[in-house]
C-alpha cells in the first residue's frame, strides 16, 4: 500500500510544478504528517523531492527529474478508456486504476498539455441514470466486471420471476442503460447470447476457468439489435388515433420513438382539418391510456372502443373539475 502511495506522490509532483502538503494529503487521502514522512522516504531513496519552507511553500521535484514509472499496466489502460464515465468506473471497482492511469498519462505529457484531463473533465460529464430514480449499484457488479475483464466463466444464481435458476455463463460485456446494469453473456457450451440484469443475480462465483472469446462478437452492435428487438416485442396491442399537427409533433415523445415515427410514416395524408389518422403499436390498452393522456386534446382515440370510452370518461371528469361555476377549493388562486 505504501509503495503504491509513494509512486503516486512522485507522479503527482512530476505532473505539476509544485504542490503543498495539504494538496498532496488530499490527493493521497492521508495526513500532512504522512506526506512529510513519505517525502523524506523518497528523498532517502534517491528521488530528488525538495521541500520549500514557509507559508507559500510545498514540495517539488528538482533537476527536471523524470520517473520511468509511467508505463500503463493492462487494467489501467482498459480503465483509461472509460474515464469519461466516472460513476460507472466507481460501480465496477475500477476508480483507482483509472486514477493511476490518468496520472501516468499526465506525467508523460509535455508541461503545456498536462491540464488536458482537467479541462476535458470541466467540459464533458456523463450522467447515465434517469431523473427521479435513486441509482442503486448491484452488490455483485464488481465480481461480474472482474470476470468480464478477465474472460472468466462465472457460476451464477439468477432470479427469473418467482424462481431462481443456476447458470454457468461466459460473460462477454457489460452495458449501463438508464442507470441499470446488464450483462451480455451466453451459457457455457455454446448457444445464443442473452442479456441478464445484474441486480437479479443473487450469487456469483467468478473464479471459473478462462474461456475463448468469439473475435467477431461486437458488443455495441449486439446491444443495439437486442434493444430494438425488446422494444418491438412488448408492443402487442394496437390503437387507432387522430392527431393534430401538435399531436404529430409530440407523439414520439409520448410513446416509443421508433415505433411512433414508423407509424407516422405509414399514415395517410392529413384531412381537411390537418389531423392525421395513425395505427399505433402499443404495449397494452392501459399503457396506451397513460402515454396518450400526455397529448391532451391533441389526440382523439378512434379504436378500440373501450379505450375511447376511457378518454371520454376522462374528458367528462376534467370538464367537471374546470367548469366555470364549480367552487374552487380553499387556497386556489
Amino acid at each position: 500500500m505504501r509503495a503504491a502511495r509513494l509512486i503516486k506522490m512522485v507522479l503527482l509532483l512530476q505532473s505539476r510544478p509544485a504542490m503543498t502538503a495539504a494538496e498532496l494529503a488530499r490527493e493521497l487521502e492521508v495526513s500532512e504528517r504522512t506526506v512529510t514522512r513519505d517525502a523524506q522516504a523518497l528523498s532517502e531513496a534517491g528521488v530528488p523531492v525538495y521541500a520549500d519552507r514557509g507559508r507559500a511553500g510545498g514540495y517539488r521535484l528538482v533537476g527536471g527529474y523524470r520517473t520511468r514509472l509511467t508505463g500503463l499496466h493492462r487494467g489501467e489502460a482498459e480503465a483509461l478508456f472509460l474515464s469519461g464515465v466516472p460513476g460507472a468506473l466507481r460501480e465496477m471497482g475500477l476508480e483507482d486504476a483509472a486514477s493511476a492511469a490518468r496520472l501516468k498519462v499526465s506525467a508523460a505529457l509535455l508541461p503545456s498539455l498536462r491540464d488536458a484531463s482537467r479541462t476535458a473533465a470541466q467540459r464533458f460529464h456523463l450522467d447515465a441514470p434517469n431523473w427521479f430514480k435513486e441509482p442503486r449499484t448491484p452488490a455483485l457488479l464488481p465480481a461480474v466486471a472482474d470476470a468480464v475483464w478477465d474472460d472468466r466463466r462465472i457460476g451464477a444464481r439468477y432470479r427469473r420471476g418467482e424462481d431462481e435458476v443456476v447458470r454457468e455463463l461466459e460473460p462477454y460485456g457489460l452495458v449501463l442503460k438508464a442507470g441499470v446494469w446488464y450483462l451480455c453473456a451466453r451459457v457455457t457450451g455454446g448457444g445464443a447470447f442473452r442479456v441478464y440484469r445484474i441486480d437479479r443475480f443473487t450469487a456469483v462465483d467468478a473464479d471459473g476457468e478462462r474461456f475463448e472469446r468469439e473475435p467477431e462478437f461486437d458488443l455495441p452492435a449486439f446491444w443495439e439489435e437486442r434493444a430494438e428487438q425488446f422494444a418491438r416485442s412488448i408492443l402487442r396491442a394496437r390503437v387507432v388515433v387522430r392527431l393534430s399537427p401538435d399531436g404529430v409533433h409530440g407523439l414520439p415523445y409520448a410513446l416509443d420513438s421508433l415505433s411512433a415515427r414508423e407509424a407516422l410514416a405509414d399514415a395517410d395524408a392529413p384531412d381537411d382539418d390537418g389531423w392525421v389518422t395513425v395505427d399505433l403499436p402499443v404495449e397494452s390498452e392501459e399503457v396506451a391510456h397513460t402515454q396518450l393522456t400526455a397529448l391532451g386534446p391533441e389526440v382523439e382515440v378512434l379504436a378500440p372502443e373501450s379505450l375511447r370510452e376511457r378518454f371520454a370518461g376522462d374528458a367528462l371528469r376534467l370538464a367537471g373539475l374546470y367548469h366555470p361555476g364549480r367552487h374552487r377549493p380553499r387556497g386556489g388562486a
